[in-house]
């Protein structure tokens, strides 16, 4: 056995222990010696192998090494140890005392693999390993699940802040897009300045509904923004929308909510809730409008019934609601209810309130005006057709309710604003009072206007088919004209009225004539019991009359009326509505329609507001057999629609002309697509030609800001009065004499004058349709 320079020997194991081998000629070993000597046990066996073992590479390298200056100098340099010494690197485990390492054996060889522990076990997959794998497998990006979707699909995570700019909820620029708000331009030095969470974004109305919206009504919305947003009067934020009928002001007042619920300059909502109240008879009709515009984007809460408990308990969880994704952000109720419940609704706060048919709110006294003026909101929307129908004070009270103070008080409204109109306009002012008056109505109409905006009807001309409105006078009949007259000579109304007396007696006298024109059975119980008036009376009636059947041959309008529905039903498939002030006309009403077969459906202040929904849903149904509708003037006058007729009947005028003019506004509005007939029948001669004429009058005066109507007490004379009671049974009509006067008026409202007797109906029925309005000397009128 030989030593080579490395240290390493040449001989085996096996010639190591035999003793055989060379030494290059030198003594052995001394380890050696006593293997030579001795009879080579095995306990030597493990020195004798680890020998054997090649020495590891570091320590080779490490004895390669030059101890040379300039070697050591250059290794010096590279950072490694002056003294050249290899140390073995030191292993992460951890070695306990007694183990191998400390023995000097901490060098495995490559080729040795570490054994393991023998088990009857199969070798198992680790289950979580197997898991990742497989969901790793079946994951797949998430896809919007809508056709041909052009929108960002962002990498937005829920509950994540999105990184960079704000941007505005609906794209600005696209092609019709209604944009309500516009941020300032800012300079390329301001926007290095400018905190990004603050940069104020676009308002723009939700292509849902700006598709749908006609010009003046995109128009009407940004005025409504405006206001709200006290971007028009600082520090108010209330308005008026004061469209007439048929212009769609619900529309416009569903587009404000839904842009108000969702988004703002400020990247966030403006407000959390919003209420409308309206009368109970369209609380269904705009939860209806609701659906119809937004559809499943939004879940209204309408308050149409239950008990009080119940309706507790939906109030106080529509107030407790908070947070940017409210359930049901809108509440609809009644101002009926809404009184009742107030004390619920006035524990938290509202966003946004919106009063349908506002006109209601025209006497600040009155509990519903201050339990709807304590409510705690500052944005307030007034919506009425007809809001320039009372004097300057009620006036006053609607335009307090929306920007309260903007008018100042009562007191100053009075000193400063309503005296001096009213001298100014009566007849007798001097020159400077009338200037002045002038003046200050300029004034008053300036303030105003900032938040009141109206558009009349003459819009609807482009989209609507054409409305003919005509007044029809119609004759007493030989009993109506004797009751009448009998009437008058014993209540003696015009005596009284001599002696100065304005009293309950001569209002009921008014009710008592009034009811008369429409028909002698509504007065006969009175001439049964021969209340004032009527002493006497029941001899004139027919021999044989009962009111348990209605006979249109006593009364002059009910005999019009069956003649028109009469060449209604044979001669087209048309529809009609009956509107009356008084419900006992309606009764009769049902009788006739029972007499010649006609379908039909009611609406008065006994229905259910859930029923009325339905019942109007059916009515316009173009597959529904129902031929006429019944509506109560007084209970279902106002917001109403329906299209489902073409033509109306308005049996008895109002005195407040707004109340006649809502009623007949039912039937052309947005949906219709048939020519639409209004028919106003008057008894001629009668006080309902003096109640025309006083409406009229009223309105001519609607130019101004406001409609100088009042109760009758108040705003009639006594010699005014005087002329009520009077019966006229020369004339064929009397305000056709009266033209000369009332030209004007006329002119503007170019309607047709009509008088008929008998068959006149069957030869007029024709021309209605066929023939344009004109004046009322131009019409010549046919004799049978």
């Amino acid at each position: 056995m030989r030593f080579d320079a490395l240290g390493t020997h040449s001989a085996t194991p096996g010639a190591l222990l035999e003793g055989r081998g060379e030494w290059g000629g030198a003594e052995p070993p001394a380890l050696f010696a006593p293997l030579e000597r001795r009879a080579r046990p095995v306990a030597h066996l493990p020195a004798l192998l680890a020998l054997c073992r090649p020495l590891p590479a570091p320590l080779r390298e490490a004895m390669r090494r030059s101890l040379a200056p300039s070697q050591l100098a250059k290794r010096k340099a590279g950072g490694e140890e002056e003294d050249g010494e290899w140390r073995p690197p030191a292993t992460q485990k951890r070695q306990k005392a007694g183990s191998e390492a400390e023995s000097g054996d901490c060098y495995r060889s490559p080729f040795r693999k570490p054994l393991t522990q023998l088990t009857n076990r199969p070798l198992c997959l680790d289950s979580s390993q197997h898991e990742a794998f497989i969901r790793s497998i079946l994951s797949k990006p998430f896809k919007v699940p809508i056709p041909n979707y052009k929108g960002p699909t962002g990498l937005r995570a829920l509950g994540i802040k999105r990184a960079g700019l704000r941007s505005p909820l609906h794209d600005p620029f696209e092609e019709g897009a209604l944009v309500l708000y516009e941020p300032p331009l800012l300079s390329a030095h301001e926007q290095l300045k400018i905190d990004k969470d603050k940069v104020p974004v676009h308002v723009v109305v939700d292509p849902v509904l700006s598709r749908v919206l006609r010009p003046h009504q995109r128009e009407g919305v940004k005025f409504l923004w405006d206001c709200v947003t006290s971007r028009r009067i600082p520090g108010s934020h209330g308005c008026i929308m004061a469209d007439e009928m048929g212009l769609g002001k619900t529309l416009q007042c569903i587009t404000l909510m839904w842009t108000l619920l969702r988004q703002s300059p400020d990247c966030k909502p403006e407000i959390e809730k919003a209420m409308v109240v309206s009368p109970s008879s369209l609380v269904r009709n705009w939860y209806n409008e609701v659906e119809k515009w937004l559809g499943g984007r939004i879940q209204p809460l309408a308050i149409d019934g239950g008990s009080k408990e119940e309706i507790d308990r939906k109030l106080v969880g529509f107030m407790n609601q908070r947070g940017l994704r409210v359930p049901s952000p809108i509440l609809i109720i009644s101002y009926e209810t809404f009184r009742l419940h107030a004390e619920a609704l006035q524990k938290g706060s509202v966003g946004l309130v919106i009063c349908d048919e506002g006109h209601r709110l025209k006497n600040s006294e009155n509990q519903t005006y201050q339990a709807l003026n304590s409510l705690n909101t500052p944005r307030r929307v007034l919506i009425s057709g007809t809001p320039i129908q009372n004097d300057l004070l009620e006036y006053f009270s609607l335009v307090h309710f929306v920007n309260s103070g903007i008018l100042g008080t009562a007191q100053e409204f009075k000193r400063h604003f309503e005296l001096p109109i009213l001298k100014g306009r009566d007849a007798d002012a001097s020159e400077a009072e009338r200037q002045k008056g002038e003046e200050r109505l300029k004034e008053l109409i300036s303030i105003v206007n900032r938040c009141l905006i109206r558009r009349t009807s003459d819009i609807l001309s482009k989209y609507l088919p054409v409305k003919i409105e005509q007044v029809v006078c119609c004759r007493l009949t030989p009993l109506q004209a004797e009751l009448y007259k009998n009437f008058l000579k014993q209540a003696k109304p015009v005596e009284e009225l001599k002696e100065g007396k304005i009293n309950v007696s001569s209002l009921s006298s008014i009710t008592s004539l009034k009811k008369l024109c429409n028909h002698p059975a509504l007065i006969y119980d009175k001439c049964v019991e021969e209340e004032e008036g009527f002493m006497g009376a029941l001899d004139l009636f027919p021999a044989g009359y009962s009111t348990k059947s209605v006979e249109p041959q006593l009364s002059g309008k009910m005999l019009v009326l069956d003649y028109i529905l009469a060449v209604t039903k044979s001669t087209s498939n048309d529809k009609v509505v009956l509107v009356s002030n008084y419900t006992q006309t309606l009764d009769l009403f049902e009788k006739l329609c029972r007499n010649r077969r006609y379908l039909y459906v009611r609406l008065d202040g006994t229905m259910s507001i859930k029923k009325r929904a339905k019942v109007v849903e059916r009515f316009n149904s173009p597959s529904s057999p129902d031929f006429i509708f019944m509506l109560s003037s007084k209970a279902g006058g106002c917001g109403l629609n329906l299209i489902g007729a073409n033509r109306l009947v308005m049996f008895d005028p109002d005195w407040n002309p707004a109340n006649d003019e809502q009623a007949m506004a039912r039937v052309w509005r947005d949906g219709q697509k048939k020519t639409c007939y209004i028919y106003r029948l008057l008894s001629t001669g009668t006080i309902e030609e003096k109640i025309f004429q006083r409406q009229t009058h009223k309105k001519a005066l609607s130019s101004c800001v406001v409609d100088e109507e009042q109760d009758v007490e108040r705003h009639f004379s006594l010699g005014e009065l005087k002329e009520l009671f009077a019966l006229n049974e020369t004339t064929t009509s009397d305000t056709h004499d009266k033209k000369a006067a009332l030209a004007e008026q006329v002119s503007k409202l170019s309607r047709w004058l009509f008088v008929l007797e008998g068959c006149e109906i069957l030869q007029l029925m024709n021309s209605f349709a066929s023939t344009a309005p004109g004046s009322v000397t131009d019409f010549q009128m046919p004799r049978c």
